[in-house]
């Protein structure tokens, strides 16, 4: 135990003062990494794991009916009570599983003194609950330990959705009132240096599993704060498991490595909740384990497993509208740092220019991610960012960089049904005239519809034997591999 009473020693017959509540949560220790570890899109395809005795419990939870008014009165007193007992500084200092121990003697302490009268079970649902509030996110527990959750929203205290399965759906979970849920927002993004509140109502951030984070706060939120979170699954994806859930063909995942394993350079493009990181993070699965790699992300979400990896994030400006550092800056820093690779976490803004000069000047395999619906869609996107940078340059001046720096787009879709795609492997060709020329190497055909509203579609190829990348292929010795997976890709359209 612990507290402001020894250890050994029972409860003390008189409290000492409170702490000032500013004092007590900032002085609490961090939350504990939340169960999400995993890559964001694409997941919802993926059947859940075979539960952890924990993630269960949290999921039955989290699906029952809201709780009692009596109940919130009860956890009330008692946390009122535990706030008064603890030593907050000394369990700062605790790891998480000492903690919550701490904590549950207190609580049963506090539960025999006052007399309440309370099942087993729902002691340590109280228990529970309240090691998630001093510890923790608080009712956001159970959705973050769940696996099968996609996304997290809430539209306030009292609107908590998830997305499982493609599919939104009301959950019954609740916050206290909006000052909890604005608490722990803040409490989520002061972990990676950011603050939201009144004066900076808007922050993305993520959680210590890379799983993004969005918040948007009063009073630009009217009905109370907006919290998205944008999950990462526990087991990393991969091409094997993309092929297993149906978004892209073996022979489809065979031409992917061997794009990610020759340094084609690649842009990613999507729509929101597309997949585009995961796919992003399947692909660089292939780089060589020697490369140096930069990467350059507005909140690091990339899980990239070779050794030799610099990670860059941006930052917001301060209270006094200072220190922001942009994703054009960290682009243009990269050029300095001796990277063989730059991967950009998403291109939306004039930092596509500094990534395209990167790609034409010694940096071969760098990947980037946009929004955009097709592949042909994706380059006038890459064009218009660079106009809205202020570029003076004539439009065929860019579709130039743009030919002689794009290799490959790869288009993900998030069908009506809510599975993830890869609908195009896409070669970029040239320029004739003023018109970039593109060829397909893989398409997604949609052929209709089966009787549990699910589509129905196959990958096929559209008879290319010779991509443009054939040389490069040669040049590290992946020809006939390549050759191989064209023909066996061609011979599956039959």
């Amino acid at each position: 135990m612990f507290g402001k009473r020894s250890l050994s020693e029972e409860p003390a017959n008189r409290s000492p003062a409170p702490l000032p509540a500013s004092q007590i949560e900032r002085h609490r220790s961090p939350p504990p990494p939340s169960a999400s570890e995993s890559d964001p899109s694409l997941r919802s395809d993926v059947p859940a794991s075979e539960p952890k005795p924990r993630a269960e419990e949290s999921k039955t939870a989290a699906s029952s009916s809201r709780k009692s008014d009596k109940y919130y009165e009860v956890k009330n007193q008692v946390f009122a009570a535990l706030i008064e007992t603890i030593d907050v500084a000394q369990l700062s200092r605790m790891d998480t599983d000492h903690a919550r121990d701490a904590i549950g003697e207190i609580v049963n302490d506090i539960i025999t003194a006052k007399k309440i009268l309370m099942s087993i079970s729902e002691q340590n649902e109280l228990l529970q609950d309240i090691c998630n509030d001093v510890l923790g996110y608080g009712p956001l527990e159970p959705l973050l330990a769940r696996d099968d959750i996609a996304d997290i929203m809430v539209n306030g205290a009292d609107t908590v959705y998830i997305e499982v399965g493609g599919k939104v759906q009301k959950t019954d979970i609740h916050f206290r009132d909006n000052s909890q849920l604005l608490h722990i927002c803040q409490r989520i993004v002061s972990q990676v240096g950011r603050r939201v509140d009144e004066s900076s109502p808007i922050c993305d951030a993520r959680l210590a599993d890379g799983s993004r984070v969005n918040v948007i706060a009063p009073p630009l939120a009217i009905d109370g704060p907006s919290l998205t979170i944008r999950k990462f699954k526990k087991d990393k994806l991969t091409l094997d498991q993309l092929v297993k859930f149906g978004s892209i063909t073996p022979e489809g995942s065979e031409i992917l490595q061997i794009i990610g394993r020759v340094r084609c350079n690649v842009l990613i493009s999507g729509g929101t909740g597309s997949g585009k990181t995961t796919l992003l993070n399947c692909l660089t699965r292939y780089i060589e384990l020697g490369e140096r790699v930069v990467t350059c992300e507005d909140a690091a979400e990339l899980q990239l497993q070779q050794p030799h990896v610099v990670r860059l994030e941006t930052r917001p400006p301060n209270i006094e509208g200072e220190g922001q550092v942009t994703m054009r800056d960290l682009v243009k820093n990269c050029l300095r740092m001796r990277p063989e690779r730059i991967i950009v976490g998403e291109v939306r803004g004039p930092e596509a220019f500094d990534l395209l000069q990167a790609m034409n000047t010694g940096h071969d395999g760098s990947m980037g991610t946009l929004h955009a619906n097709s592949p042909r869609e994706a380059l006038s996107r890459l064009e218009s960012m660079i106009t809205m940078g202020g570029y003076t340059l004539p439009s065929k001046t860019i579709r130039e960089m743009i030919v002689s720096s794009v290799d490959v787009i790869v288009q993900a879709t998030r069908l009506r049904d809510g599975s993830r795609r890869i609908t195009h492997i896409t070669e970029v060709l040239g320029l004739e005239g003023d018109v970039v020329t593109t060829q397909d190497l893989l398409v997604y055909e949609m052929l209709g519809e089966d009787a549990k509203g699910n589509i129905v579609g196959r990958h096929r190829t559209t008879g290319i034997g010779r991509p443009r990348f054939w040389d490069r292929a040669r040049y590290y010795g992946e020809e006939k591999r390549l050759a191989a997976a064209l023909d066996a890709a061609e011979k599956s359209n039959a």
